[in-house]
């Protein structure tokens, strides 16, 4: 009984925020383009499949996924688990989170995989570049930036570096990799480090910050825990430009190769 009320809950909240946008539609279609809407009752029904789904999604997430990853950052990141033999004149070392970069790693590269936004874009992408731009090549290459970046931001919540270093020397290397990247790729590549922060990835990444920063010793939650989200945002941006200029590169080499094997 309690599931069903937290569904119709879920239910009421999703259709609130999704019928201004129904509204907005609507309203500049018919008041503003003055044009009917084609196929109007294959429209109303997308929407209920869109609030439907919406809604199961994020009951889902909310039964499954967010505990367990909260559950498993908490014990990540506990001492029991790091360094169980802690000796009293030992101290933990940023060697010892090992397990905790490499699930930060996997997490960010899974949960940027079944990001529905990212999917979203991946698709419109293929269809606007006439195929030059690969689905699966965008994802994974969004995926290994998130995944860096995770296990970056982690690796700075342990050592205690000041967050503002990383993100300078990232967005350094964003505008150098803008002047020498694709033209084509690049507003594409901006997009992609905003899709990353979507129903998925949040949720999961600032559980992750919060249980290390919380048992890293002199780690202030609020200062520390937060952040890794702007990691997973600016890594994507790096990882794309990279795919398309490793691309371009090998097309070039595959077209000099052609050119020398002509006769």
């Amino acid at each position: 009984m309690e599931m069903l009320k937290g569904l119709l809950d879920t239910l009421l909240l999703t259709a609130r925020d999704v019928i201004p946008i129904a509204v907005i539609l609507f309203g500049f279609q018919l008041g503003v383009l003055k044009r009917p809407i084609a196929n109007w009752h294959k429209v109303v029904l997308g929407f209920f499949y869109v609030i439907v789904g919406l809604t199961l999604f994020l009951v889902g997430l909310e039964l499954a996924l967010f505990p367990i990853g909260e559950t498993m950052a908490e014990q990540l990141t506990s001492v029991e688990f790091i360094h169980p033999n802690l000796g009293p004149d030992e101290a933990i070392i940023w060697q010892d989170y090992l397990w905790v970069y490499i699930f930060a790693a996997a997490i960010g590269f899974s949960t940027t995989i079944a990001e529905p936004s990212l999917i979203a874009v991946a698709i419109k992408a293929n269809e606007v570049s006439a195929g030059a731009i690969g689905v699966q090549g965008l994802r994974i290459s969004v995926a290994i930036g998130v995944s860096f970046g995770i296990a970056l931001g982690c690796f700075r919540i342990v050592v205690g570096d000041p967050i503002h270093y990383y993100i300078m020397a990232g967005y350094i290397i964003v505008v150098i990799q803008t002047f020498y990247a694709p033209k084509m790729i690049i507003p594409l590549a901006y997009d992609s480090g905003g899709v990353t922060t979507s129903t998925v990835t949040v949720p999961l990444v600032a559980a992750l910050g919060l249980g290390l920063a919380t048992n890293v010793e002199g780690r202030n939650p609020l200062i520390d825990g937060f952040g890794l989200i702007a990691f997973a945002s600016l890594f994507p941006m790096i990882s794309v430009m990279g795919y398309a200029q490793i691309v371009e590169l090998l097309d070039k080499r595959r077209s000099v190769k052609e050119q020398n094997n002509t006769p």
